[in-house]
């Protein structure tokens, strides 16, 4: 059963690499699925309700959604450290109130802010310049959306919490038969009906709320050494406060890379429907990378987090060399792979010769620069795991995010694609040079220390 005595002392007494990537492949599966969800509401809107649905769907409406969940899920990762720090040191009594604090907490959240991103879509979609032949579809999905993210809040809660004690198997089940219900959906409403993107939103909500729904399941009594009581969900204060501690940085953080993702959305906005949805297709390639990326760093964090609590130093260092070199030697497989295939990957959303140009332009810039990334996200999950949250979230939130709002507003407010997109790559190189100065310097202070005990 996921969460036993055994595979905790795997993670904190396992062979190091084996442990990693025994926790790694079923989070990559499940973050798969994830992308698998999303992208196939692509595909279906690209190949059967044309180039247009295909922007509502993937332009400025995807990237409200991903500032409003993004904020959330780096909220998520303070839940993640407590509970994983209370998990290794075996505190079932902190290990409760985390618990309860945090689904309480994402029961909240998913409510006001979801009646929120209802009213203020239109106010926020107009700010970003989106095209007025796309206004009403794609007001009309952010608005569905909106109305099932409590949903949404308490599946990623609610993993995040599996996933802290090591049970990263459950979250990838839950995660293949939304995916399928999502798929069937999505066929049958767009595909079937003709409902275009009314069908797409329906079948996410539909989805999402299943997910809540088996989430919440496991996390009532079907989790060794942890029993969800609806009875007694409430915040605890105390315990609220530390996970806001690490976990707002972490929000806020993540929000700052999605605002700046709206001022370089609303720049490509400029350029039209073709544009956008080059750029909506090749983030799907792209996602490819990130899941990858986003798994090795869940399991970096759980990993530092666990052995953090156990007081193993040195296995965290090892931890993070083997969990680094993984996760490069992937990341340039997939620059490779890009490169080499991209327009038969783009031509997967839209048949229009256009938009794969364009998006061809997109990924000679991009794709090749993937491997400065795995630096920062191995550095800064591992230094959040820890609790050093500050300097890595400063580091992030002025190298990457506030270097790309300059590059959009002064440097180049009425540049070339080319000359856009270039913020990704600099604000990578930045941010990882300094990230792994940090790093360095926090594990030589840690040397020193347990040497002088």
């Amino acid at each position: 059963m996921p969460g036993t005595k055994e595979q905790q002392n795997g993670i904190t007494e396992g062979v190091i690499w084996k442990q990693i990537l025994l926790f790694f492949f079923p989070i990559l599966i499940g973050t798969f699925f994830q992308q698998l969800y999303n992208t196939v509401d692509a595909i279906v809107v690209g190949q059967f309700a044309g180039k247009e649905a295909l922007s509502s769907v993937g332009g400025s409406s995807a990237q409200i959604i991903n500032f409003v969940v993004g904020f959330f899920t780096g909220l998520t990762s303070g839940c993640s450290v407590i509970i994983s720090q209370y998990y290794g040191a075996k505190e079932e009594e902190g290990l409760h109130r985390a618990l309860h604090t945090a689904y309480t907490f994402s029961l909240i959240g998913g409510i006001v802010l979801g009646i929120a991103g209802v009213i203020f879509a239109p106010e926020v979609l107009r700010l970003m310049n989106t095209p007025d032949e796309l206004m009403a579809t794609s007001l009309l999905y952010i608005r569905i959306y909106f109305a099932g993210l409590v949903f949404v809040f308490i599946y990623n809660m609610g993993s995040a919490v599996l996933r802290a004690i090591g049970d990263s198997k459950r979250p990838l089940y839950y995660l293949i038969a939304c995916c399928l219900i999502n798929i069937v959906l999505d066929l049958l409403l767009v595909w079937g009906f003709g409902l275009g993107v009314l069908g797409v939103a329906v079948a996410t909500l539909m989805s999402q709320a299943v997910s809540a729904v088996l989430v919440t399941c496991t996390l009532m009594g079907h989790t060794p050494g942890m029993e969800l009581r609806l009875r007694e969900v409430r915040i605890y204060r105390g315990t609220l406060g530390m996970m806001l501690r690490i976990g707002l940085p972490s929000g806020i953080q993540s929000s700052m890379y999605s605002f700046s993702n709206i001022l370089i959305q609303s720049s490509m906005n400029n350029f039209g429907v073709d544009t956008m949805a080059a750029w909506t297709a090749y983030g799907k390639i792209d996602c490819i990378f990130w899941m990858i990326n986003g798994a090795f760093g869940i399991a970096i964090s759980t990993f530092v987090g666990q052995n953090y609590g156990a007081g193993k130093w040195e296995r965290i260092r090892k931890g993070v060399r083997v969990c680094l070199l993984m996760d490069l030697m992937v990341a340039i497989a997939i620059s490779g792979i890009v490169m080499i295939f991209g327009a038969p990957l783009l031509g997967i959303f839209t048949p229009d010769a256009d938009v794969i140009a364009i998006g061809t332009r997109f990924m000679a810039i991009i794709s090749p620069t993937y491997f400065l990334f795995v630096f920062i996200e191995m550095f800064s999950g591992a230094l959040r795991a820890e609790g050093h949250v500050a300097i890595p979230t400063a580091i992030s939130i002025c190298c990457i995010c506030m270097f790309r709002m300059v590059w959009i507003s002064w440097i180049v407010p009425n540049g070339t694609l080319e000359q856009i997109v270039w913020c990704y790559p600099l604000s990578w190189l930045f941010s990882a040079a300094l990230m792994t100065v940090y790093y360095l310097y926090k594990q030589r202070r840690v040397l020193q220390r347990t040497a002088n005990n």
